[in-house]
């Protein structure tokens, strides 16, 4: 600035010189002859000299004035500078998308927050309020509308409101939405300056907390919430409880807000439990254990209570939640079923005892009467009535000996813990089968088709399974159908683990829907003979279960029956 004022000063001295000599160069020359050229001469040059200066004074003047104001326009568009940084740092701080609404001109101006935010190119972003309002939703633009226009025409100075706002993406974010009003000297609303605040996040977690408080508040079990410091007594002070602490112990909030547990818990159970709840509020562990409890009324009920710590966002222990089930119910039940099983343990050992005292005491005159029948049957006997009862009494003897031997087979089974297993070629147990069943095989003349193939061996106990397969065959034998060729088919095959034995008949079957639930169980006939006993399924199942397998059934009358016998490949 003082370089130009220098060159105006030097540039005037000179144009004035040189209009000024130029001057009394014309008038020597032209007009007067008597023209005192150096004492006009003197004054002109005194004349530039001091208006030269004068110049110069009222230039460097200006000039100096320019200059302040210069500066201070430069230290003002610095601040402003600094001001609009501080301003898109701070809104990018607190995360808002800024807004101006100019009420006069109708322009609705966004900051960059309103691309970061929510997605929008600047181009895409309308300049008037009627895009705004078609991007909050469409159930709160009407409440939106009404409330803004009634902050403007009440002329509060602070608005605020929640609403959804629309993304470039079509999803919709909740906003906060706060509005400052600034109005000219009369009064009047000129603009509307605002902040959107995204708050999806905790209004999120708003919806979430007010569901955790339904679920606390709603549920059945007692909640209790307490400090995380324990009191001298060595139990926290107790915060919260939930309406299901009132109808379980009949204590109300203020009976025990501010106190320890020591308010309503049995002073006894509280002494057994002592040193385990110590031991794990000093540990910050979750700790579960039962206990009698006496409510207001000073009744005794059972609780199971679990005391769980509760950390903060620092992984900080915070507080305490015990959550109290009244289990007086179940306790009830647990008592009757432990006394049941006490009675039904008590009424099989009862039973085995009678099984064997039984069986025992008619051994003895038994085998007499098997004696004596064998005696008889070398003595010849003419009397056709007389040949007939000692028939029908020699078949009952034998069917009696039949039931005491397979009631002997029932006991050991049940009394034995283990059973001694082996691979048993399955193969060989059909030879002995069919040994014992010989003469009744050649009286039904089946068609017997076996199938080893796929598994010839079978990890048993072999008596046992000798036992299960003798009694199916029989009882396929005796309850064939009268009119069709008996036909059964013997398969085994290995699958993962297992060893499977399938025993197939076309008899005269067994009405599943009846007896589904009684086809193994004791004393159980399904048809119309006399020598049917009732025991040989129910052994059967017995001996099964006894090495570990499982047993199961199918059957349709007058088509025939299965079984399906699994056995585990254990070595």
């Amino acid at each position: 600035m003082k370089n130009k004022s220098n060159k105006i000063i030097l540039t005037y001295f000179l144009v004035t010189s040189f209009l000024v000599f130029a001057s009394q160069l014309i008038t020597l020359t032209y007009f007067d002859n008597n023209f005192n050229w150096k004492s006009t001469s003197l004054i002109a040059v005194v004349y530039i000299i001091i208006t030269s200066l004068l110049l110069k004074y009222f230039t460097k003047k200006y000039c100096k004035k320019n200059q302040q104001e210069l500066n201070d326009l430069l230290i003002k568009n610095e601040e402003l500078f600094k001001s609009n940084e501080r301003y898109d740092i701070v809104a990018k701080a607190t995360s808002d998308t800024i807004w101006d609404w100019d009420i006069e001109s109708k322009k609705f101006i966004f900051n960059k927050g309103i691309q970061g935010i929510f997605g929008y190119d600047q181009k895409d972003v309308g300049e008037t309020i009627d895009w705004w309002f078609e991007k909050i939703h469409h159930e709160d633009s009407i409440k939106m509308s009404v409330n803004i226009h009634k902050y403007v025409e009440q002329k509060i100075e602070k608005w605020q409101d929640y609403y959804r706002f629309q993304c470039a993406n079509g999803t919709y974010k909740y906003i906060y939405d706060r509005g400052f009003l600034v109005m000219d000297e009369n009064k009047k609303v000129t603009r509307i300056i605002g902040a959107m605040q995204d708050i999806t996040k905790l209004k999120k977690e708003e919806e979430r907390l007010k569901l955790l408080e339904t679920v606390i508040t709603q549920t059945k079990d007692s909640v209790i919430i307490t400090e995380a410091n324990e009191t001298s007594t060595g139990i926290p002070k107790i915060l919260y409880v939930n309406p299901a602490f009132t109808t379980l112990t009949g204590y109300n909030p203020e009976d025990v807000i501010g106190k320890t547990a020591n308010v309503f818990m049995n002073k006894t159970a509280l002494k057994y439990n002592f040193k385990r709840i110590s031991q794990a509020l000093k540990k910050k562990e979750e700790i579960s254990f039962e206990t009698i409890n006496l409510n207001k009324n000073k009744e005794e009920y059972w609780t199971n209570i679990s005391m769980i710590p509760i950390t903060n966002k620092d992984n900080e222990h915070s507080h305490w939640i015990s959550i109290q089930r009244d289990i007086s119910k179940e306790k009830e039940r647990e008592k009757e079923r432990e006394q049941l099983i006490s009675e039904l343990t008590q009424n099989n050992k009862d039973l085995k005892q009678f099984s064997y005292i039984t069986s025992h005491n008619l051994r003895a005159p038994l085998s007499n009467l098997t004696g004596l029948l064998n005696l008889i049957e070398d003595i010849p006997v003419e009397n056709e009535e007389l040949k007939e009862i000692l028939n029908g009494f020699s078949k009952s003897t034998n069917q009696l000996n039949e039931t005491i031997n397979d009631l002997v087979k029932v006991i050991i089974i049940k009394d034995s813990p283990s059973i001694d297993k082996e691979q048993v070629v399955i193969g060989d147990v059909f030879e002995n089968i069919f040994n014992q069943l010989s003469f009744l095989i050649s009286a039904k003349k089946p068609i017997i088709k076996m199938d080893f193939e796929k598994a010839e061996t079978i990890f048993a106990n072999k008596s046992y399974f000798e036992s299960i397969l003798l009694n199916l065959m029989t009882n396929s034998l005796k309850y064939k159908d009268d009119v069709r060729k008996l036909k059964i088919e013997i398969s085994s095959k290995s699958r993962e683990k297992n060893t499977i034995i399938t025993f197939k008949d076309n008899g005269i079957g067994i009405d599943l829907e009846r007896n589904k639930d009684k086809i193994f169980g004791l004393y159980q006939r399904f048809h119309d003979y006399a020598d049917s006993k009732g025991l040989g399924l129910y052994l059967v199942k017995s001996q099964v279960e006894s090495m570990g397998g499982t047993i199961s059934v199918e059957s349709e009358v007058n088509k025939g029956t299965s079984f399906i016998i699994t056995f585990k490949n254990e070595l």
